[in-house]
C-alpha cells in the first residue's frame, strides 16, 4: 500500500512568501495612492461612481453613515479570502496589500489632510465632464498598476474569477453587468440619471487606462512569414531587431508543397521595419500580423556579441495572440 502524503502547510506557506517580492509592495503602495487620488479628489466628490466594489462603497456611503474607506475594507476582505485557494497566497496578499493602501489613502484625503471639498473636487470643482475623464483615468492607472504588479484592488474582479464560469459568463461581462446593475441601482436611488451616465464615461476612460498600463505603450506584435527565401528574411530579422526567430516546417493545403514559416515578436514600432525588410528580400511573401496580449521571456533578445547564438535560433517565449483579424500581405500564393 502507498502512504497517502500528508500537506505540509508550513513548508508551503514558507515555498508561498518566498514569491513575494519588495518591488511588488513599493509599486502597490503607489497604486493605491493613485487609485485613492483618482476616486476621492475626482469622482466621488461630485457624486460619480467608479466601478466594482468601489463605486458600490461610495454609493453605500451615500445611503448609510459610514465612510467610503470602511465600505472598501468590508466588501473587498472577505471575497479575495474565498478565493484564497484558488487565487494563491501572492496575488491575495498584494490585492489585500493594494486595497489597505487605496482605504488609507482614501481616509487621509477626506478627513486627515484638511482638503476643502465644498464646492465639489478640490482640482476640478463641480466639472463633472472634467472629474469623470481625469477620475477614470487617474484611477485606471491605479488598478493597472495592481494588476501589472501581482494583485487587484478591487474585489468584483474576483468574484468574477469565482464564478462568473458558473454562469457561463466571461470575467469581463460579468465585472460589466455588475458596474451596469450598480449605476443603475444608484441612479434610481439617487434620482440622478446625469450622474450615473457620467460614471460610465468615467468606467470607460478607467478601462483604457488599465489596458494602457498593463499591456503597455510598447505592444507587441506576432509575425508569421511565408516566403520561399526563408533563410535570407530570417537573418535579415534577426539582425535588424536583436532577438531570435522561430522557424516552422509546414506544407501548403492546395499545393501540397513543403513551406517553411517564420514566427517573431516585434514592437508595434518595428512593423513598418519589419514589412521593408521582407519587401526588399522577397515582395511575394505571405505575411500575416496579430497583436499579443501578453509575452513572457528572459532572451527575447539577445547579445549581438554571443557568437554561439545562431541568428535564426528558435525563441523561448510564451505569446498569446488576440483574436482580432491579422493585418496580411499575401500576393501569390505562398500556401
Amino acid at each position: 500500500m502507498t502512504k497517502t502524503r500528508k500537506f505540509n502547510f508550513k513548508q508551503w506557506f514558507k515555498d508561498e512568501v518566498k514569491k513575494l517580492h519588495y518591488v511588488n509592495f513599493l509599486f502597490l503602495t503607489l497604486a493605491g495612492i493613485i487609485n485613492a487620488t483618482g476616486v476621492t479628489l475626482f469622482l466621488t466628490p461630485v457624486g460619480l461612481y467608479d466601478g466594482g466594489f468601489s463605486g458600490t462603497s461610495f454609493f453605500l456611503s451615500q445611503v448609510t453613515p459610514l465612510n467610503l474607506s470602511i465600505f472598501l475594507v468590508i466588501l473587498n476582505f472577505p471575497f479575495f479570502l474565498l478565493g484564497f485557494k484558488k487565487l494563491g497566497l501572492p496575488f491575495i496578499v498584494y490585492s489585500l496589500y493594494a486595497i489597505g493602501m487605496y482605504s488609507l489613502f482614501a481616509w487621509l484625503y477626506q478627513s486627515v489632510f484638511g482638503l476643502d471639498f465644498s464646492l465639489g473636487s478640490p482640482v476640478v470643482q463641480d466639472e463633472v465632464l472634467l472629474a469623470a475623464v481625469f477620475g477614470g483615468i487617474i484611477s485606471g492607472v491605479g488598478s493597472g498598476l495592481t494588476i501589472r504588479f501581482g494583485g487587484a484592488i478591487d474585489g468584483v474582479e474576483v468574484l468574477g474569477v469565482l464564478f462568473a464560469k458558473k454562469i457561463n459568463l466571461s470575467i469581463g461581462t460579468f465585472v460589466m453587468i455588475y458596474n451596469a446593475i450598480l449605476y443603475i441601482i444608484a441612479g434610481a436611488v439617487m434620482s440622478n440619471w446625469l450622474l450615473a451616465l457620467y460614471s460610465v464615461i468615467a468606467y470607460a476612460c478607467g478601462l483604457k487606462a488599465v489596458d494602457f498600463v498593463v499591456d503597455g505603450f510598447d505592444k507587441a506584435k506576432s509575425a508569421f512569414i511565408i516566403s520561399d527565401k526563408h533563410e535570407e528574411v530570417a537573418e535579415a530579422l534577426s539582425a535588424e531587431f536583436g532577438r531570435g526567430v522561430t522557424v516552422l516546417d509546414a506544407e501548403g493545403y492546395y499545393s501540397k508543397a513543403n513551406k517553411t514559416i517564420i514566427y517573431c515578436v516585434i514592437n508595434r514600432f518595428e512593423v513598418s521595419k519589419l514589412k521593408e525588410i521582407i519587401q526588399s528580400i522577397d515582395p511575394h511573401a505571405f505575411v500575416a500580423i496579430n497583436d499579443v496580449t501578453d509575452s513572457m521571456s528572459k532572451n527575447l533578445r539577445y547579445s549581438r556579441f554571443d557568437k554561439k547564438r545562431k541568428p535564426t535560433e528558435t525563441i523561448s517565449a510564451t505569446a498569446t495572440a488576440t483574436s482580432d483579424t491579422p493585418t496580411t500581405e499575401p500576393t501569390e500564393d505562398n500556401q
